[in-house]
């Protein structure tokens, strides 16, 4: 009746003298980025050579046979993709080690060179035509940077990467978007990662040239870098924008991979110049290629649905990526997350009790065709909109009976600008008017989420804007509760303990690697685990019945008599399991003595985790000793993007016998001395 009713009155206002809209607030979005805009959720598909050689960033001397998946199925990539909601696919056609996934013309680091199909295949045209049939669009990554061409950082490998721009451009069909890496040779490597050559980021690529091709052959796709020009990097890859995000960009100070460009403009300006909405790129495991051993890594329920939240939910897009394992597939507990993902997604927005349940007036409006109906009647085309000169109004939606929810969006009409600066959001209890929020940026979709709370009206409030604001949708909803899977930590003892969100929950784990269910053991109090162990836990809550997901951790060997020998203060934070701690090394290197000699496979590093991330190693090397006098040097090598993924390095090697170890920095991303949060041995 409520919706009849909100028709009605909509087309009564039909008949009303015509009221002219709102004067676009600059800048705009142009037709290819309000279409793009409007796919909200796609995959990336990180499948190439670092695959088989179990890296982030290959060297570029990779023998093109390495590359030899044992069942490719893009069709199953794009099925896995379209159930979960998702409207396209971005595919590394090439990564920094130059290899391409197509017969390029162009080099001999390619598919043509594998065994492959007997070097007849082609990734990028399997994808495309799985694409097309699942209905899904179809985007490309060309990494700019490449460490196998002899020609990189010569004029004449500009002209390559663009043949190779071409090919991909005008023989796989229509192409939704092209993607450029911002890891680009700037402190890259030369000639097959033996020789060390810079590139000048800002001019070398000579941008403008090269998005007129991507303009001629695809007139339709965004273009993606850090400056745009239709698309930026949200700054990060865990997966959030930010509370204040701007679709509007100082775009003419932005180059690719400026290393200032997270810190400064990664979230936009109020008073950018161009229309450059953020994407938020974010990968389903700590990785983005596929590594064996990150297959219980996969992101829990819970954690996707942060990032969900803070990206679509502040004003991005989700890039989510998955890393194709050696088969040629998604694997399935990548699969299986994504799908919770989405089902979770649905059941969250299933009801708007905005509209099921409320009934909206609005503080003022500027006339017929821009009523508060319109800001509920699921059409983003339409909008409620204040009269010139009016920056603040309410909107108030009323309950018909006290109403639970802990949910509440919000969208702009885009096509006319960004024009919220501040809102809150209040509801009516019997303690009258209380604020639950204030914020600042809308943009596309604000989502907030907050804590349950039942009322019988909610108002929403936009107290600044640049010109009269534009709202084309609001809703309210109850989103289930999600239950945590417990935290799992051990002690430099080798102490474990077992920790839930809440209070009055239960939690049983196992560590023989069996699953644990609530007829496994019941957590009451730490428990030792000093050599190599599993420890797997859930949390469950009892009245209800609801199960959390399994909560994992590897353990290998307990820290307990370990010593740093050649550090000074607070030398101990590098090897006290916690990982929210730092050591600065003078000498840019941690010698430990382990107390013992063991049988080592290899060692884990940790870079700062906190936001000044100052010392990250870049460049290493370990070496292990029997008696701290005599050293070899096991490993050596790149931490591969780790300034963009700070996330815990995983090396292994030959298995050696040693007491000793020691990691040494050869260099730091900001050369400054090095950190390290957390070392770690690998034994089992």
């Amino acid at each position: 009746m409520k919706k009849y009713l909100a028709l009605l009155l909509v087309a009564f206002s039909c008949q009303q003298k015509e009221v002219a809209p709102p004067d676009p607030v600059a800048p705009v979005p142009s037709e290819r980025q309000l279409a793009w805009q409007e796919l909200e959720f796609y995959a990336f598909i990180h499948f190439n050579m670092n695959t088989f050689s179990n890296m982030e960033w290959g060297m570029g001397d990779e023998d093109p046979d390495t590359f030899n998946p044992t069942a490719l199925d893009c069709r199953q990539w794009a099925k896995v993709a379209k159930d979960a909601g998702m409207k396209g696919i971005i595919i590394t056609a090439k990564h920094h080690d130059g290899f391409c996934l197509w017969p390029t013309e162009t080099t001999a680091h390619s598919v043509k060179n594998s065994s492959w199909k007997d070097g007849k295949g082609d990734v990028i045209k399997e994808l495309a035509e799985a694409c097309r049939e699942y209905g899904l669009k179809f985007g490309v990554y060309l990494s700019p940077w490449d460490r196998n061409s002899p020609h990189y950082g010569t004029p004449a490998y500009i002209d390559i990467f663009r043949a190779q721009l071409k090919e991909l451009l005008t023989n796989y069909g229509d192409v939704f978007e092209v993607w450029f890496d911002g890891a680009n040779g700037g402190t890259g490597y030369y000639g097959g990662a033996n020789e060390e050559r810079r590139v000048d980021k800002k001019n070398y690529y000579d941008w403008e040239n090269t998005y007129k091709i991507i303009r001629e052959l695809q007139p339709e796709a965004v273009i993606f870098s850090d400056a745009g020009p239709d698309l930026r990097w949200v700054g990060n890859e865990e997966g959030h924008a930010y509370k204040t995000t701007w679709s509007n960009l100082m775009r003419d100070e932005v180059y690719g991979g400026m290393p200032n460009y997270s810190a400064d403009y990664s979230a936009g300006q109020e008073n950018g110049t161009h229309w450059v909405p953020a994407e938020v790129d974010v990968s389903i495991r700590p990785g983005w290629y596929y590594h064996p051993y990150e297959d219980h890594k996969v992101k829990s329920l819970p954690k996707l649905l942060d990032i969900y939240y803070e990206s679509l939910g502040r004003n991005g897009s989700l890039l989510l990526n998955f890393p194709v394992d050696r088969r040629g597939l998604i694997h399935e507990k990548d699969a299986e997350q994504v799908q919770k993902l989405a089902d979770k997604v649905k059941e969250d927005f299933a009801h708007n009790l905005a509209v099921e349940k409320g009934e909206i007036a609005a503080s003022e409006t500027r006339g017929a065709g821009f009523e508060a109906q319109l800001a509920v009647d699921e059409d983003a085309s339409t909008y409620w909109a204040t009269s010139d000169g009016k920056v603040s109004g309410s909107l108030t939606v009323t309950f018909d009976e006290p109403t639970t929810f802990n949910r509440f969006l919000a969208q702009e009409y885009i096509a006319l600008g960004q024009r919220v600066k501040a809102f809150t959001v209040e509801v009516q209890t019997d303690r009258g008017w209380e604020e639950i929020a204030n914020e600042t940026t809308i943009g596309y979709r604000r989502i907030l989420r907050f804590p349950e709370v039942t009322a019988t009206a909610l108002r929403f409030t936009v107290t600044d804007a640049k010109a009269c604001p534009t709202i084309s949708e609001l809703g309210i909803y109850l989103a289930p509760k999600v239950i945590l899977a417990p935290e799992i930590s051990r002690s430099v003892e080798g102490m474990v303990s077992l920790d839930a969100a809440d209070e009055g929950l239960e939690i049983y784990y196992t560590t023989d690697g069996s699953n644990p269910t609530k007829d496994s053991k019941a957590y009451a109090e730490p428990f030792e685990v000093k050599s190599p162990m599993t420890v797997q836990a859930i949390v469950m809550d009892p009245s209800t019945g609801k199960i959390s997901e399994v909560g994992r951790v590897d353990f290998d060997l307990a820290k307990e008599g370990w010593k740093v020998i050649n550090g000074a203060d607070k030398s101990g934070q590098a090897i006290d399991e916690d990982i929210r701690t730092n050591y600065i090394s003078e000498n840019d290197a941690v010698v430990i003595d382990l107390g013992a000699t063991v049988d080592l496979k290899g060692f884990t590093y940790m870079p700062m985790q906190n936001r000044y991330m100052s010392g990250v190693i870049q460049d290493y090397a370990f070496a292990v000793s029997s008696n701290g006098t005599n050293w070899k040097t096991v490993s050596k090598g790149e931490f591969g993007n780790i300034a963009a993924s700070p996330i815990e390095q995983k090396i292994t090697f030959d298995p050696e016998k040693a007491r000793y170890i020691r990691l040494t920095a050869t260099k730091t991303l900001d050369g400054n001395k090095a950190s390290f949060a957390e070392i770690g041995v690998i034994t089992k």
